[in-house]
Formats: structure tokens, C-alpha cells, sequence
């Protein structure tokens, strides 16, 4: 099958992504074959257009086409608050959400010693420096609540004194069930009880 070498090496490819195994990578490279026209073609432009002009925003660590991001240049997000996230896609998590609207900073990743990943591989000096030229009012941590995440938040929390640190709220999600949650979630959720 010396003829399908280009069609394979694209479902090898598309396999590399995540939540896509070698099955799901074959059927999506069919339908993308399929739909050449209204797909494939656009697909492979679009690919090509993010791969020349994708870039990281040199403040904040987003990704987006120019050298700062919309939300590091726009005037209404300087409201004096900084939300600290492991990745982009927490930060595209929480812009989805629409229920935050200062300005983020992206760690890329968390402190492990198991991986070798100290704060200088992390964007934390970085963060330090905005902290100190931004007029940042609060910081607020929102990262996984993962050992490697809970010993970030420490070692930022220890690096910013006199800046106030707060960090989300953990414990039941809406709709959850008591019954499926693990221990630590109901700990975190007793621990962080309101009034009604």
C-alpha cells in the first residue's frame, strides 16, 4: 500500500493529538478526504495561516496572532487584578466563562520535583516583574487543585508578600452528588462553606 504513504503519515499525525487514538485519527482523515472541498482545503490553509503567524503573548503567555495579546493592550482589563493559570486552556476555560475581566498571566505548567520543573522553567519570574510594574491590586490563583498545583500556589503565594493572593473556591460542582465525589473534594467543600 506504498500508495496511501501521505494518507497514513496524516493519520499518524492527527493520532498525536489529544483525545484522538489511532481509530478516531483514521475516521476524521476519511471524512476530511470525503469533504476535500468544504474541509480538507480549508483545514490545510487555515493550519498553514496559524502555524506562520501563532505566536505567545511576550506579557501574559496567550496565544493568539501579535506580539501582546487583546487582552494584555485592552484598557478596560487593567483593573488591577491578575488571574494566574497553569495553561492556555485554563485561561480559555475561564474566558468562556465570562465571569472574569482583568488580566491573566499563563504559568506553563506546575512546579514538579518529579519532573525537574522549577519556577525558573515557569513563567513566575515573569509574573513577579508585571506584579511589580502593573499597579496589581490581587493576584488570584487558579490552578488545579493537584499537589503540583497546591505547591505552586504556595511558592507564588511566598514569593508576593504584601499583595493580597486568593485563590478559587474548590468542592461540589453544581449538579454533583455527593455519593461520586472522593474525599478531598468534600473536605475542600467544608472547608470553603458560605452562608445561604
Amino acid at each position: 500500500m506504498n500508495g496511501t504513504k501521505d494518507i497514513d503519515a496524516l493519520i499518524a499525525l492527527m493520532a498525536r493529538l489529544p483525545g484522538l487514538g489511532p481509530r478516531s485519527a483514521r475516521r476524521a482523515v476519511l471524512h476530511l478526504i470525503r469533504k476535500r472541498a468544504v474541509l480538507l482545503a480549508p483545514l490545510a490553509d487555515a493550519l498553514t495561516r496559524v502555524a506562520a503567524t501563532a505566536r505567545e503573548c511576550l506579557n501574559c503567555g496567550n496565544v493568539g496572532t501579535t506580539e501582546l495579546c487583546d487582552i494584555c493592550t485592552s484598557e478596560i482589563r487593567a483593573t488591577g487584578q491578575i488571574c494566574v493559570v497553569e495553561d492556555v486552556a485554563d485561561l480559555w476555560a475561564m474566558e468562556r466563562a465570562a465571569v472574569f475581566r482583568g488580566r491573566y498571566h499563563v504559568l506553563g505548567g506546575t512546579l514538579s520535583a518529579l519532573d525537574a520543573v522549577g519556577p525558573e522553567t515557569l513563567r513566575i519570574p515573569r509574573l513577579i516583574d508585571r506584579i511589580a510594574t502593573e499597579n496589581v491590586t490581587e493576584v488570584i490563583l487558579a490552578l488545579n487543585a493537584t499537589v503540583d498545583g497546591q505547591t505552586t500556589a504556595h511558592y507564588i503565594a511566598d514569593q508576593l508578600p504584601g499583595i493580597r493572593i486568593t485563590s478559587l473556591a474548590q468542592g461540589v460542582p453544581i449538579g454533583g452528588e455527593l455519593d461520586y465525589l472522593d474525599d478531598g473534594t468534600i473536605s475542600a467543600a467544608m472547608r470553603a462553606r458560605r452562608d445561604i
